[in-house]
């Protein structure tokens, strides 16, 4: 098994990142959380998950241990794979998930597209012990934190441009704590960029 690769960026995306080490290019499916923070980078360390299947041999990476740890508890819930694990992680955040599992919001499950409710509930119930184990990063941002009317409007654009709403809210929060005076306007333009 991998623990981790590190190497330079010959193309980012998104969902995918192609790193190249050695000569070698290797595809890796990362998360939103990933691609923000290895945007604009040359040299990264990605951690690694490898899903191996008779007809594919995948690789997952991660900026942070912390999000690969909380990505193999998703994963070992029933009825979760590795692609709606990324999902539920490029639309919330490992201190917001952790919060969730712990409350029992099955309601922010529900908001991730693919998620049901009885996945959401399966979640709960086979993660709420596991997840505290996960140290978090200090001064991890605070997503749950109310918008202004302005980022509000903007969030609603979005969504209705087909974006989902836990992934439009990080990247504006994000930009809000930038600059929270820019219109509604800049701030769907910054988070095109971003998303």
């Amino acid at each position: 098994m991998f623990e981790f690769i590190k190497g330079d960026v010959v193309e980012l995306t998104p969902t995918l990142a192609i790193l190249e080490n050695n000569g070698i290019a290797y595809s890796i499916n990362i998360t939103i959380s990933t691609y923000t923070a290895i945007q604009g980078k040359k040299n990264v360390c990605l951690y690694l998950y490898e899903a191996i299947r008779e007809d594919a041999f995948i690789l997952y990476g991660f900026a942070e241990k912390t999000e690969r740890q909380m990505f193999l508890l998703l994963i070992s819930v029933s009825g979760v794979g590795a692609g709606t694990a990324r999902v539920i992680l490029s639309s919330v955040s490992v201190p917001e998930l952790q919060a969730a599992i712990a409350g029992g919001n099955e309601a922010l499950f529900k908001g991730v597209k693919g998620i049901g409710l009885k996945t959401a509930q399966r979640i709960i119930i086979d993660l709420k012990d596991k997840v505290l184990s996960i140290q978090t990063v200090p001064g991890a941002i605070n997503i749950s934190s109310t918008l202004s009317e302005v980022q509000e409007e903007a969030v609603s654009a979005l969504v209705m441009l087909g974006f989902a709403a836990p992934a439009v809210r990080k990247v504006i929060s994000k930009i809000a704590e930038a600059d929270s005076s820019l219109g509604v306007e800049m701030i769907i333009k910054k988070a095109l960029k971003m998303i």
